[in-house]
């Protein structure tokens, strides 16, 4: 039976410091008979010298293009426009099949090349639970942004965050950072939604740490929504995971001059989808950026919208993600027997046929 590869790329996008995959963890696949191959990478968080003296292959960035055929590429983010036809097959998050913005050229581009895309997102048991997401630190990240840029308007002062976003060493020096914001005793109420979820367990564990009060919303509260009580509150923080069509939870002509809430982190963040609950933007904010107003027909909202949180706190989010995605790793040499990769080959399998079906039609 011939060695299953791993091959780590390097991510093309120049804020990601994150990694699926540690040096330990690199150790463990190669001790279980998987070659490991890591291309170089000047971003990410853990160094070239840490994986290799584990006993890996060391590559160039982008050589996963010419890699074997039989490689399994693994990422985080986005894949660069080119190639135009994929023929591995890939992990990471591709944001694809909700029929986001561009998923017909992705998918069009492992078709045309014969590759297949394993998207982490639809990693699930047969319990439909996700086995690997980097939910918590996303939600500690969002809330930790909205909270410094509510004390700067109560303040009536510059953006800090729009000052441009760096990764912070750890969540203690990003702890030190929000007190460095505190001008008063006066702390805003938050609404969490998804409380119940890891990315809302990481929202609301930053902002009682920081003694705000927070209101928790889970899927009873969202049935029908109560703008008004959005509206009263200081903070919204959403970290719901929705997958079919709902009302919004705020729309632009819901938010008043009046409104109480003056900070929206969207820690969803899934702009270009259909099932959108927040349609106030309409594309991802950036680390330069990272606050803009919010669509609004009167009130003025600030809302953070940032793609890959985790990353601001890439040492933390990369060692937990990490953790939880190894063991599945070791079972992608009899990935047909594993539900969760049975599971995620079928999503892609569905996000084809959807798409085929929108051709014909």
């Amino acid at each position: 039976m011939k060695k299953l590869t791993i091959w780590l790329r390097d991510e093309a996008r120049t804020t990601e410091r994150r990694t699926p995959l540690l040096p330990e963890g690199a150790k463990e696949l190669m001790a279980a008979g998987i070659e490991v191959v890591i291309e170089k990478s000047d971003k990410r968080i853990f160094t070239d010298a840490l994986y290799a003296d584990a006993g890996c292959t060391m590559a160039s960035p982008g050589d996963w293009e010419t890699a074997p055929t039989d490689a399994v590429i693994l990422g985080l983010k986005e894949l660069p426009p080119e190639p135009r036809s994929l023929i591995h097959s890939h992990i990471y998050f591709a944001h694809a099949f909700k029929k986001q913005s561009g998923w017909q050229t992705l998918l069009s581009r492992f078709l045309r090349g014969g590759g297949s895309l394993l998207d982490i997102e639809y990693m699930k048991g047969d319990d439909g639970r996700r086995v690997a997401a980097f939910g918590f630190w996303a939600g500690y990240m969002g809330a930790a942004l909205a909270l410094m840029q509510w004390y700067d308007r109560k303040a009536e002062r510059p953006s800090f965050i729009n000052q441009g976003l760096r990764p912070s060493d750890s969540a203690k020096a990003l702890d030190d950072l929000i007190k460095s914001r505190v001008v008063s005793s006066e702390q805003p109420t938050a609404l969490v939604i998804g409380a119940g979820g890891r990315s809302g367990s990481g929202a609301i564990k930053i902002l009682e740490r920081h003694g705000v009060r927070v209101t928790k919303w889970g899927r009873a509260e969202t049935k029908d929504v109560d703008r008004e009580a959005i509206l009263n509150h200081d903070i919204l923080i959403n970290c719901a995971y929705v997958t079919g069509h709902i009302p919004p939870f705020l729309a632009p002509h819901h938010i008043k001059a009046d409104s109480r809430l003056k900070v929206i982190s969207d820690v969803s963040c899934d702009p270009f989808s259909d099932y959108n609950p927040l349609p106030l933007y309409s594309a991802p904010t950036c680390w330069k950026t990272p606050a803009i107003t919010a669509k609004s027909v009167e009130g003025r909202v600030d809302l953070i919208a940032v793609d890959n949180l985790p990353s601001l706190l890439p040492m933390e989010a990369s060692i937990e993600f990490a953790t939880m995605m190894l063991p599945y790793l070791k079972t992608l040499v009899t990935r047909t027997q594993d539900p969760v990769w049975v599971n995620c080959a079928a999503a892609y399998q569905h996000a084809c046929d959807a798409m085929t079906k929108s051709e014909v039609a």
